[in-house]
């Protein structure tokens, strides 16, 4: 080995067993430590892990909206200044479209497509642009630069860049893989959700007021039969849909269940008969108070005898008493079953491709209040049959349990 060189340490004994003459290092020569010797723990324990998917998990739902909000202000961008500048400069139009002020960051985009294109890296046609190699910050740039021409799209300039500002802070987070609070990922959801709706993102989904979209759902929701989210209770649930931004502005009501108390407890008579006067169709199907399986139910909570029929009793009792102030009882129809309670749901618009469903299984020693809580979006999501990309599926778990009322319904009994 020459001089300046690595000395590998002593190999293993002499062949007499007994210790090898050190060897003579040459001048300048460095000793290799042993692994043990230096000391490095590179095993990861369970809490590493943990530590490490979740930020894995916070930067990878902060990445997906941030591409979301990348890709629509792209599209914005293109449908404003491409008809403006295009026409002169063709396909040079984005590098006119900066202008001196942009120049030097332009000029880099240019080079990065150049680069790709050297190198295969463009896969679809589509990127084959200046536009597409332009980042979140230089498409805002181009925006303010020319906000005159978009001016007439939009009305506040100002909420424009305060959210991208917000969404600036996470794009630096998540391209330097660093930590992300929940703090600021739920600031930058906001803010996405913010922006998204002022560019006219159309989400496509008319539920979407009544369940706001969420962007991880958006591409990967027909992987869950349309379950929009899952809440260990009811209380959980509200704090999260309360039951005005459920029930409220519904044009159709079909619920099912014990006693339907998220429906009678939680949206006041005053405002059911305003959502029925407005136009709202109500079917309520009540387990019948005087049932035997009321009494099975009770035994399996540990209820007093007869108190679960009379609180079933109580909320059908107040539910007639709003019919009976309607111009239209026919409108708001109660009806009672005697089967064995399966699930209690809540279907609102169910009829449309706006429903939205909140189903809760019955478990033998928890209230209603206490079981986990689906939350369903109907009209949209499919369950694919295939790893094909052909659009076709089975659906959902929302047309499974709106096809169960029906049918418990046909079987039922009107309330007088």
């Amino acid at each position: 080995m020459s001089s300046g060189g690595l000395e590998l340490p002593p190999g293993e004994a002499g062949h007499d067993g007994g210790p090898a003459e050190p060897a003579e290092a040459p001048p300048g020569a460095v000793s290799v430590a042993r692994p043990v010797e230096i000391g490095a723990e590179l095993e990861w324990g369970a809490e590493a892990w943990s530590e490490v998917r979740t930020r894995a998990q916070r930067a990878g739902r902060a990445y997906i909206w941030l591409n979301l909000v990348e890709q629509r202000l792209r599209a914005v961008v293109a449908a404003v200044l491409r008809p403006v500048y295009e026409p002169v400069h063709g396909e040079e139009w984005v590098v006119a479209a900066a202008g001196p002020a942009g120049q030097e960051w332009v000029q880099r985009a240019v080079a990065v497509r150049e680069v790709s294109r050297r190198k295969g890296y463009l896969l679809d046609p589509a990127d084959d642009n200046v536009l597409s190699f332009l980042t979140l910050p230089q498409l805002r740039e181009l925006m303010v630069q020319h906000w005159p021409c978009f001016e007439p799209y939009f009305d506040d300039r100002r909420e424009v860049e305060l959210a991208l500002d917000e969404l600036e802070v996470t794009r630096n987070v998540v391209s330097r893989n660093r930590a992300l609070s929940l703090t600021v990922l739920a600031q930058s959801e906001r803010a996405s959700a913010r922006l998204l709706e002022i560019l006219g993102s159309g989400a496509g989904v008319p539920s979407a007021d009544r369940l706001p979209v969420d962007a991880v759902e958006d591409l990967v929701g027909d992987r869950y039969a349309d379950v929009v989210s899952v809440h260990p209770d009811r209380v959980r649930l509200q704090r999260q849909l309360p039951a005005e931004d459920l029930f409220g502005g519904a044009r159709r009501l079909d619920a099912t269940g014990i006693g339907l108390n998220l429906l009678v407890q939680n949206f006041s008579g005053r405002r059911m008969v305003r959502l029925a006067e407005s136009g709202c169709r109500i079917r309520l199907l009540f387990l019948n108070p005087a049932s035997s399986a009321v009494k099975r139910r009770e035994r399996e909570l540990g209820l007093k005898k007869g108190e679960l029929s009379r609180a079933v009793e109580m909320n059908i009792l107040h539910m007639r008493r709003v019919r009976s102030k309607l111009r239209d009882p026919g409108a708001f129809q109660i009806h009672v079953f005697d089967e064995t309670p399966r699930f209690t749901a809540y279907l609102v618009d169910g009829d449309g491709p706006d429903g939205v469903a909140v189903v809760q299984t019955y478990l033998r020693k928890a209230r209603g209040m206490e079981a986990p809580v689906l939350v369903l979006r109907g009209g949209r999501n499919v369950v694919r049959s295939g790893h094909g990309d052909d659009g076709t599926g089975e659906h959902g778990l929302f047309a499974t349990y709106r096809e169960e009322f029906e049918s418990v319904w046909l079987d039922s009994r009107p309330v007088s």
